[in-house]
């Protein structure tokens, strides 16, 4: 099994890999080309989206904007993220319809061993994360490996995020916890 395969599988992994650097490097060389001075126009920006992610919708993505591998995040119509926002995606990310990240919005699915021998080997995992449709993630946020956040859901700024979401609620605070139900 490569380590690609690995790493797809939700299997320990080794990101030394040299194919999975040359997946990264070309991943940072698209986002660099993203993240230019001056705004994009709309479709050269969707054509650069359509090379760098798994899956678009319709998208825009203000600089600077950061990931692993691109090719992992699949985005719905809709989807805004403001300034600064950081997605690593050693695992799928799906994104739903009218999703808004607001500015340094961390999305992470990658972790690493917690025996501290372990992780002196570099091995690394990767968690799944899926953001329902309509969601709202406020500036500041992180969202931890294997979240899952529902539908209508308000994700508070500077929030962390380290259990599943449910719908139409906002949650806040560190640990993230449900301070409102909406609708």
């Amino acid at each position: 099994m490569t380590e690609q395969e690995k790493m797809a599988a939700a299997l320990w992994f080794n990101p030394a890999d040299k194919s999975l650097a040359l997946q990264r490097k070309n991943a940072k060389a698209l986002c660099q080309q993203m993240n230019q001075q001056g705004p994009l126009p709309f479709k050269a920006h969707q054509q650069l989206a359509t090379q760098l992610f798994g899956k678009v919708g319709s998208c825009y993505i203000e600089p600077h904007f950061f990931c692993d591998y691109g090719y992992n995040i699949e985005l719905g119509k809709n989807f805004y993220a403001n300034h600064n926002c950081v997605i690593l995606d050693a695992a799928k990310v799906c994104i739903g319809d009218d999703v808004l990240l607001g500015p340094a919005v961390q999305i992470y699915t990658v972790t690493h061993p917690l025996d501290a021998l372990q992780r002196k080997t570099g091995l690394e995992q990767g968690k799944a994360v899926t953001i329902g449709h309509s969601v709202w993630i406020g500036g500041g946020a992180i969202i931890l490996p294997g979240i899952t956040i529902g539908d209508g859901a308000v994700i508070a700024a500077g929030s962390v995020v380290t259990k599943d979401v449910p719908a139409h609620v906002v949650v806040a605070g560190n640990p993230a916890q449900i301070i409102k139900t909406l609708g």
